[in-house]
């Protein structure tokens, strides 16, 4: 396994696999035998960074979500698993009510919901503080400021170790950093957004904002890391829940543009080359890019997980990733 660090400050940054694990479906779709199974497998292998969210998975059940941070609680105390493996949860994107989904409102980001939530993220993880704490989507219904207050209050009192931010436009998460160190309090620092090989269209109304869709990874945040190198980027649905292999999957219109065969191309050709298997060639760029992304992977099996893992020390030649780069 490789590792990097996530945090600037000494007291709160820690060392974590380069690879993330997901846990969405764990506890849900994924029972509870296989999801011990996914885990030991992941930290076997030395994985150190897996993540989850407080609503998940509301849409399996419905319900409000938790029961992922329920199954890593249990997890984690069935194993005896202490400090060495961060857990990184969300918060503000639970339904307002179980059976509901975004459309019919979601908690969001007040001082209020934020402590809350973060209380009960801890007690159904069974940890004292949570080692990296996201916002998960945007809320335009509260100031920037009681969110950005807030969060410092926690990591101030010790229940909170690092701040991330999740599905926010670059804009936002500049001046939210830009209060925070005005303030003297911590800032955001873990960046998760949807990003891929292939290019997703940023145009399309997305379900908070008719300008497009904040969540993934376009021109403006990629921009922004390279002007903040410190900030570490982790990619969610890097492999596109099976898009990039499941002749079952289609892509969707988002991925309906030239762009996308010129880059299925590539990527086969390189895969080709090097025996890899598509998904590893996918990762094995996320990870090793001019801007370095920690890709976020689910597995339903642990078979999944190994053919992730196998992509950790792939080492892709100058050539073949000016060729994936150079694919329009």
């Amino acid at each position: 396994m490789r590792y990097r660090t996530i945090g600037t400050d000494p007291a709160t940054r820690r060392e974590v696999s380069v690879l993330s694990l997901g846990a969405m479906l764990m506890g849900t779709l994924t029972d509870e035998a296989t999801s011990f199974a996914i885990l030991d497998r992941y930290v076997e292998a030395g994985g150190t960074f897996i993540d989850t969210s407080d609503n998940y998975a509301f849409w399996v059940d419905g319900t409000r979500g938790g029961e992922s941070e329920q199954l890593l609680g249990r997890w984690r105390r069935s194993r005896g698993i202490g400090d060495g493996i961060v857990i990184a949860t969300k918060l503000g994107a639970r339904p307002k009510a179980p059976g509901t989904d975004f459309s019919q409102g979601i908690v969001g980001l007040s001082a209020e919901v934020i402590r809350e939530s973060a209380e009960r993220s801890r007690e159904r993880l069974g940890v004292e503080k949570l080692d990296l704490l996201y916002a998960h989507v945007q809320d335009q219904d509260v100031p920037l400021a009681e969110t950005v207050e807030t969060f410092g209050e926690l990591v101030a009192e010790g229940t909170v170790g690092l701040l991330g931010v999740s599905n926010h436009w670059a804009w936002q998460v500049e001046r939210a950093r830009t209060i925070a160190a005005a303030a003297g309090l911590p800032g955001y620092e873990v960046l998760q957004y949807h990003h891929t090989y292939l290019r997703r269209r940023t145009d399309s109304p997305g379900l908070f904002s008719p300008d497009g869709q904040e969540g993934v990874a376009a021109g403006d945040l990629l921009g922004y890391l390279r002007a903040e190198p410190a900030l570490v980027p982790v990619a969610y649905s890097p492999l596109l829940s099976g898009g990039y292999v499941r002749a079952d999957k289609p892509l969707g219109p988002d991925f309906d543009h030239p762009g996308t065969r010129a880059r299925q191309a590539a990527l086969r050709a390189v895969a080709e080359e090097t025996g890899a298997t598509v998904n590893q060639v996918v990762l094995a760029w996320l990870i090793g890019g001019e801007i370095p992304f920690v890709p976020l992977v689910g597995a339903s099996s642990v078979a999944q997980l190994d053919e992730s893992l196998a992509a950790v020390d792939m080492e892709l030649t100058t050539e073949q990733r000016s060729a994936l780069d150079a694919a329009h």
